[in-house]
């Protein structure tokens, strides 16, 4: 009778040994896996780092004797939205923290968007001023993040607005608090100042444009599911190649000639539209995006820029929102007619309160910087520089 009792005992020893075998086991697979992911968004990352500092920075030095400001400013500029990003997010006013790795992706995020922004004012505000710009802009960002993606304040349901790749939240955004910004930023004299750009500086832009155009996948799979990375690279693809043959045809047919400012930004309008949908739509679908996102932003660029600038008397120096603007929106729209289940008025009432925040902060943001001066001459580096030797 003992010898059975001791069987049985072994037995049941054995199950629950084996049993927690395998939880350990199963526990650790689940820890491998989770890193794995993380090392991979990390990757992206990177390579959302090329964008800013090397994409960004190169695409705005086309304003001859302006490049090393523009530059030094996109360094500071990432350098101060970054820290400020992780520094409020930490604090929990806009819920949760998120992991670690995902907070450094949407850190970058409000970077990008923030170089969007100054790529309204390039050449127009001093050195400091930029960083001013950077501690003003990330937290009307993030509120604008919270209530749009977030479900922030109750205006929207959580997770129900699409904008996987910041097609509204990040480039629409940026572009229109610039565009806030410059009613407030631009003189007269300015107006009176050609940009001027030259076939050096214009060739560093083409630098700026190509390395954007190459990381952009990456830019809109950072926080994708592992599952959807490969449908949403391949999508962003297709709406570039869609935006950059469009933008040749276009570029020819309202100049005569090709303009190599549109090659250098209405290319990348099929990465900015494409964004809201990157993971749902299918890959012909993208392609479309990408024409009509090129097209728009040529027109943009050709058309609609300087009817603006009069209109509003104010400067868009890169012309963000022929490139962040107009296809933003366009992508934040197309979501409607592209993902299944959308509920369209929040998709709409997104957009909306996108824009009043953005244009309202923007100005707001424009008044104070002002308070601290203007530059003496536009678009000149030697006025905060030390000039090289001969």
């Amino acid at each position: 009778m003992n010898k059975y009792r001791w069987t049985t005992l072994s037995i049941i020893l054995a199950v629950l040994f084996a049993s927690t075998g395998v939880c350990f086991a199963q526990e650790g697979s689940n820890d491998a896996l989770e890193s794995i992911v993380n090392v991979q968004k990390y990757n992206r990352a990177i390579h959302i780092m090329a964008m800013l500092i090397v994409g960004f920075g190169f695409l705005m030095v086309f304003a001859r004797g302006y490049g090393r400001s523009a530059l030094t400013a996109t360094f500071l500029l990432v350098s101060v939205a970054i820290p400020i990003y992780f520094l409020i997010s930490g604090l929990g006013i806009f819920g949760e923290p998120e992991l670690e790795i995902d907070r450094l992706i949407l850190a970058e995020f409000a970077a990008a968007s923030l170089l969007i922004c100054a790529g309204a004012c390039l050449g127009r505000l001093k050195m400091g001023q930029y960083m001013l710009l950077g501690l003003i802009f990330v937290p009307f960002y993030m509120i604008n993040e919270w209530i749009i993606l977030g479900g922030g304040l109750g205006l929207l349901p959580g997770g129900a607005f699409a904008d996987t790749g910041g097609s509204i939240v990040i480039h629409a955004f940026g572009a229109l608090f610039g565009l806030g910004v410059i009613l407030e930023m631009t003189t007269k004299n300015e107006f009176d100042r050609a940009i001027e750009s030259d076939a050096t500086s214009e060739r560093f832009s083409m630098l700026g444009s190509m390395i954007l155009w190459v990381f952009w996948p990456s830019f809109c799979a950072a926080l994708v599911a592992p599952e959807l990375v490969p449908r949403t690279a391949i999508n962003v693809i297709m709406a570039l190649c869609g935006s950059t043959i469009a933008t040749y045809f276009a570029s020819v047919a309202m100049r005569k000639n090709i303009s190599i400012a549109d090659i250098a930004n209405a290319t990348l309008a099929g990465g900015v539209a494409i964004g809201a949908t990157c993971d749902h739509a299918t890959y012909p679908a993208a392609f479309v995006i990408g024409i009509l996102a090129g097209v728009l932003s040529t027109f943009g660029f050709a058309v609609i820029q300087s009817r603006l600038e009069g209109m509003i008397k104010g400067i868009d120096t890169c012309g963000v929102t022929n490139l962040h603007g107009f296809p933003g929106l366009l992508g934040g729209v197309a979501a409607i007619f592209v993902i299944d289940g959308i509920s369209v008025g929040t998709q709409v009432t997104g957009i909306g309160i996108t824009i009043v925040i953005a244009v309202i902060s923007g100005y707001i943001s424009g008044k104070v910087l002002s308070a601290f001066g203007r530059r003496a001459e536009p678009y000149e580096d030697s006025e905060e520089f030390i000039e090289a030797a001969p």
